[in-house]
């Protein structure tokens, strides 16, 4: 299969795509999917690299958001889209004769299935025709040749659609976890900082930070339990200690004198 996107193409139009919109990656991933209809999917190993050569090059920039990198054009991203505007206009053009390159080499594939397919039923009848059965019926073999193999491709696109759709849902699922684990990573981290910081306040750093690593191993072991991280029992925090005022000296008990 010929290549999607000529050399330094996929990069112009990742330019493009951000200067329609800021994006993540994995939206420009999906985007660059719809855009030739589902034939064409670039791997994140093709996108994120191209990526973080375009802001290294100062054409993007990206601020983060939620735990994403979210990129933007720059001016400078701007200023080299305009200079190439005729390029962008040859490009769209590549992408619609790619989309139909794709097309036909899958049309191709199917073409040569179905003749496979019709080549065997084929000789099939042939050899039944040279072998009739005894009882008169010269094409029962092909017939059920036919039938067999009809109903075998017809269950293999069944559970090719299947198998498709699971992975849809399995795909879905992992992003959905990997959200849910990154927004409870974010509160343990603000929940051992506040704690963190309350200790300090109190003036007691050193323990505010033990406590801090150790709830933070804590949570994070929640990870691999069954529970979770949000169901599991939280051990709640000691009080922080406050030191005594300054100048003050250690409180003791008076000794207790004669009784009156």
């Amino acid at each position: 299969m010929a290549p999607v996107f000529a050399h330094g193409r996929l990069r112009l139009y990742l330019l493009k795509l951000l200067d329609e919109s800021p994006r993540h990656g994995y939206e420009v991933i999906r985007l660059l999917e719809e855009r030739f209809h589902g034939l064409y999917a670039p791997s994140a190993g093709t996108v994120y690299p191209r990526l973080a050569k375009l802001e290294k090059e100062g054409l993007v920039t990206h601020s983060t958001e939620g735990g994403r990198k979210i990129y933007a054009l720059t001016d400078e991203g701007r200023a080299e889209l305009a200079a190439r505007a005729d390029e962008i206009a040859g490009l769209e053009a590549e992408i619609r004769a790619s989309v139909s390159t794709l097309a036909a080499e899958i049309r191709e594939d199917v073409r040569g299935a179905a003749g496979d397919l019709r080549r065997e039923v084929r000789a099939a009848a042939e050899q039944a025709r040279a072998k009739p059965d005894d009882a008169g019926h010269p094409y029962r073999e092909a017939t059920q040749t036919w039938k067999e193999q009809a109903k075998r491709a017809k269950e293999e696109s069944r559970r090719a659609k299947e198998e498709a759709k699971a992975a849809r849902h399995q795909a879905k699922a992992a992003r959905d976890a990997m959200d849910s684990a990154r927004d409870e990573v974010q509160r343990i981290a603000r929940q051992v900082q506040n704690q963190v910081q309350s200790y300090s306040r109190a003036g007691d750093w050193q323990a505010g930070l033990r406590e801090g690593l150790a709830e933070l191993s804590r949570e994070l072991g929640r990870f691999g339990t069954p529970q979770g991280p949000a169901d599991a029992p939280r051990t709640p925090w000691a009080p922080p200690h406050t030191p005594p005022a300054k100048g003050a000296g250690p409180e003791t008990d008076a000794p207790a004198g004669p009784a009156d």
